[in-house]
């Protein structure tokens, strides 16, 4: 798969549902110079594993879970090698990107500290800027820029909590970091954003409700006044405005998804409680 032999084996780990517009183009960026790839695919109803299986990926098949980040960890268990890099089906490996990790396992690359520098121990985990596009343009502002994954790692070594949708990698050992970018295309048109947020919110609503909250006047103004300060945050502050019209609609959409998770949990809520109400009754 790869074009020359390394001293540690890379493995590239996937999570998918329904990524037929997305995985050619990442797998593309790795194909000559891993020496696996694995896709955990969320039963795609689509051409997804078909395309995964062309690149030569070892294809599993489950089913697509709630918390996404649950397949991902199922990929990264299946890896073997001794390097794993953990994509997103919509991102990309630049070319700087891809020199830099050869060479951190051919050369024993330490990041940001040499290696042979007395007493410093060696990073088992990368942090990876990314260059995140939205309606066709890199954001290079409104909070989106550097914003820095974990997704290179020393098997066993890092995992995720599974517990939420934005979280990061748990990383046992020392972190280094990278310059070269992963291309990220997560919204290819605003329809697809605009599903993507619906979802998030949805998330968002079920965990207020397993914390046990409850809707009221001061859960609302809490939504309300971090739908205010996400708006004028992005905007103004990470200088959104500068991103032009792509950064005014991302900084109030970003700031809506307080609101309509807040709607949503307050529907959740009551008609959990319409159905509790009806099971004392019975």
């Amino acid at each position: 798969m790869k074009q020359k032999k390394t001293k540690a084996a890379i493995s590239v780990a996937i999570a998918t549902c329904n990524e037929e517009a997305n995985i050619a183009r990442c797998l593309q960026s790795v194909k000559d110079w891993v020496d696996e790839i694995v896709v955990v695919d969320g039963s795609s109803t689509d051409k997804t594993r078909e395309i995964a299986k062309k690149f030569g990926a070892r294809v599993y098949k489950t089913t697509n879970k709630p918390i996404f980040h649950i397949n991902k960890q199922m990929a990264i268990d299946k890896c073997r090698g001794e390097w794993i890099l953990q994509l997103d089906a919509d991102e990309v490996v630049s070319k700087e990107l891809k020199k830099e990790i050869l060479a951190i396992i051919d050369e024993g690359h330490t990041g940001c500290v040499r290696r042979d520098t007395p007493g410093v121990k060696r990073a088992v985990a990368y942090w990876i800027p990314r260059k995140n596009f939205f309606l066709g343009r890199w954001l290079r502002k409104t909070g989106q820029h550097p914003d820095p994954v974990i997704r290179l790692f020393k098997r066993g070594k890092a995992k995720l909590p599974c517990r939420s949708v934005h979280e990061q990698m748990e990383v046992d050992g020392k972190v280094g970091w990278l310059n070269g970018h992963l291309l990220h295309y997560p919204y290819p048109s605003f329809s697809e954003y605009l599903k993507k947020s619906n979802r998030y919110t949805t998330l968002t609503a079920q965990e207020m409700i397993d914390r046990g909250e409850k809707p009221g006047l001061i859960s609302f103004l809490k939504a309300y006044f971090r739908f205010e300060k996400t708006f004028w945050l992005l905007f103004l502050r990470h200088k959104g405005f500068l991103d032009g019209f792509p950064g005014f609609v991302f900084s109030v959409y970003s700031a809506l998804h307080h609101i309509t998770a807040y709607v949503k949990f307050w529907e959740l809520y009551h008609r959990k409680r319409k159905i509790d109400l009806k099971k004392d009754w019975e």
